[in-house]
């Protein structure tokens, strides 16, 4: 739902989102130079994943609402409060500008075996 530029490779302060239902219309947002300057004291639980660290899913909690100023395609400054599935979505993608990934919020002992079962992964993957 979310993707953030360095994940492919370009280091540039972008991400896009689109949180729409698969049912709705397709409804991405495109972020330049994102900046949360608000966030709630409501903190929810969800459960999160991530290309970057694929088939681990996680449960964060993490802020109801944020508000992220940021840039358009057009260079023009905007502001916008997301709530829900939208707001967790832009703090996961504004972490990975930030060089952040979601298992660094986890304790010491369940980031270690999540790092672990990605190296033995990745040894799997170069083997073949």
């Amino acid at each position: 739902i979310g993707l953030a530029a360095p994940q492919i490779g370009i280091l540039k302060r972008i991400f896009v989102m689109d949180c729409s239902y698969k049912e709705a219309e397709p409804d991405p947002m495109i972020f330049v130079n994102p900046e949360i300057i608000w966030a709630s004291t409501d903190c929810r639980k969800y459960e999160e994943g991530c290309l970057s660290i694929p088939d681990i899913f996680v449960e964060l909690e993490r802020p109801y609402s944020v508000t992220v100023q940021h840039y358009d395609l057009e260079g023009k400054i905007r502001k916008i409060t997301l709530e829900g599935l939208e707001s967790i979505c832009a703090q996961h993608e504004i972490d990975h500008l930030n060089g952040k990934l979601f298992i660094d919020y986890l304790g010491p002992i369940k980031r270690g075996l999540i790092t672990k079962k990605m190296k033995k992964l990745k040894r799997e993957l170069n083997r073949n």
